[in-house]
C-alpha cells in the first residue's frame, strides 16, 4: 500500500459514510415497523384471551351458582342454559316445591 493508495481510500471512505447513514436509518426505521406490528398484534391476542377467560368465569359462575343452591332442580336449569326458549315452560330456577304446587 503507497502514498498513492491512500488518496484513493480518503474519497471513497468519504463517500460512504453517507451511504451508511442512509443504511443505518432505514433499518431503524424497519425495526420500528415490525416493533409497532408486534406489540399490536400482541394486545389484540391479549383482548382475545381476556374476553375468553371472561366469558369461561361467566360461565363457572352459573355453574357453580346452579350445584350449590339446592333447592332448584338442577337438571332443569342445564336444559334451560341449552335452550333459552324453554326457560318459560320448564320453570328453569324455580324452587321444586314452588312447580310442584302449580302442576297440582
Amino acid at each position: 500500500m503507497g502514498p498513492d493508495t491512500i488518496w484513493v481510500l480518503i474519497p471513497l471512505m468519504a463517500l460512504s459514510i453517507p451511504i451508511i447513514k442512509i443504511w443505518s436509518s432505514h433499518a431503524q426505521k424497519i425495526a420500528r415497523i415490525h416493533a409497532e406490528a408486534a406489540a399490536k398484534t400482541t394486545a389484540e391476542k391479549a383482548a382475545q384471551y381476556s374476553s375468553g377467560v371472561q366469558q369461561l368465569e361467566d360461565r363457572v359462575r352459573v355453574l357453580e351458582r346452579i350445584v350449590t343452591d339446592r333447592g332448584y332442580d338442577v337438571a332443569t336449569q342445564i336444559e334451560a342454559l341449552r335452550d333459552h326458549r324453554r326457560v318459560e315452560d320448564q320453570h328453569a330456577g324455580v324452587p321444586l316445591s314452588l312447580v310442584k304446587k302449580e302442576r297440582v
